[in-house]
């Protein structure tokens, strides 16, 4: 009897936990766009081009210190409110990157790089970050705690896979990461997004002058745009997933799982 009733409080957890994760049936074809550290293309280029196919993304903006040789390379907070005007979503990279791992930091010093970022969005009325990306995928479960007390919703990692939000903590939100030398391994990721799970892709610049080795070419965003405008794939924000997944919920029942996280 001890048997079966452990067997049904499992079952009962497993299906009404997940059951109740989902709000609304996660489509097949649904990929997210992101794009990090705010390089000027993202304005000049990558926004056009979103406009025209009719898709949504997130931006993760940072300030990158003065020691980068030409400032021009980067977004001005102009530009980035024009993007918020565009109603792309601008999220929270960290203030100045240069922490690339966030594990190492305080949690006074991760509010205090987090703050910034929320601060000048305040400042220009752009909504407020509610959704976080971590540089160079660095993280630990304090980052977690840090984020859970900031109220954050959804935190975008590496990993090179699918995302389940049954399984997947919102704070570990696995993404492929794009580059000019990727492009049948980004081609193959769009085949994954059935069944209930979402393709997340992370951008940099298109191109990133500053940053060759995550650069994508403007010719090969725009293949990427036009197979999933072709093939009827839905493109949406981070914050866009609020509508299919109950946040709290998931971060209630799902234990984080970091070795899937950081194999990317």
């Amino acid at each position: 009897m001890k048997i079966i009733s452990a067997f049904l409080f499992i079952f009962s957890i497993t299906f009404y936990g997940n059951s109740q994760i989902l709000k609304k049936e996660i489509p097949d074809k649904l990929v997210v766009l992101t794009f990090d550290d705010a390089p000027a293309s993202q304005y000049s280029i990558v926004a056009p081009l979103l406009k025209e196919f009719g898709f949504g993304t997130t931006f993760f903006v940072c300030e990158f210190p003065p020691k980068f040789k030409d400032s021009t390379l980067y977004m001005n907070w102009r530009q980035i409110k024009a993007l918020n005007n565009m109603s792309f979503e601008i999220a929270n990279h960290t203030h100045t990157h240069t922490h690339a791992n966030v594990a190492n930091l305080s949690q006074a010093q991760f509010n205090e790089e987090l703050a910034y970022i929320e601060n000048k969005c305040d400042s220009l009325d752009i909504e407020t970050p509610t959704n976080f990306a971590y540089p160079g995928y660095a993280l630990n479960s304090e980052v977690l705690e840090f984020l859970e007390e900031k109220k954050y919703v959804f935190a975008r990692a590496g990993g090179s896979r699918v995302y389940d939000p049954l399984e997947d903590h919102p704070f570990l939100v696995p993404s492929w990461a794009a580059d000019a030398s990727n492009k049948a391994e980004i081609m193959a990721s769009f085949n994954e997004a059935k069944n209930g799970k979402i393709v997340v892709l992370t951008l940099h610049g298109v191109p990133d002058i500053e940053h060759p080795w995550v650069s994508t070419p403007p010719k090969l965003f725009k293949e990427y745009l036009q197979y999933l405008h072709e093939n009827k794939f839905k493109v949406i924000s981070l914050r866009d997933l609020s509508n299919y997944i109950n946040v709290d919920k998931a971060r209630e029942t799902i234990v984080p799982n970091f070795s899937k996280t950081l194999k990317n």
